[in-house]
């Protein structure tokens, strides 16, 4: 079963951590992802950059329309994401648990079932 687990982030939360603690979630990471690739579960991670850097796509009377930004108006956003396939929801639970983000309040990791893909996503 393949999940996406998105990692959410809140700007003002991580700009109140240490130089330390954002060394050791850079580390975590980085171990997070050398384990996966070697249970077999890492289809691919991607980091995003800020919604700063971002625009939305919109279509109205036959023509784009793009705006700054993200399109909701929140202190959260995405940041990055794992695309794992493993054995069962639970599994992916497990997982998303072992993300140093998961342990700092004010951050989410969100695990979310893949229910459809065009294309190869192998393990």
């Amino acid at each position: 079963m393949k999940f996406l687990v998105g990692l959410h982030i809140n700007p003002v939360v991580l700009e109140a951590l240490t130089d330390e603690e954002k060394a050791a979630i850079g580390a975590g990471h980085g171990a997070f992802i050398e384990a996966l690739k070697e249970s077999g579960e890492l289809i691919t991670t991607l980091a995003l950059v800020d919604p700063s850097q971002a625009c939305v796509v919109s279509v109205r009377e036959g023509g784009p329309v793009v705006t700054d930004g993200p399109f909701l108006e929140a202190k959260e956003f995405l940041g990055g994401f794992y695309l794992v396939d493993c054995e069962d929801k639970e599994r992916a639970v497990a997982l998303a648990a072992r993300i140093p983000d998961a342990g700092i309040a004010g951050l989410g990791v969100e695990v979310r079932q893949v229910m459809f893909s065009d294309g190869p996503l192998e393990a």
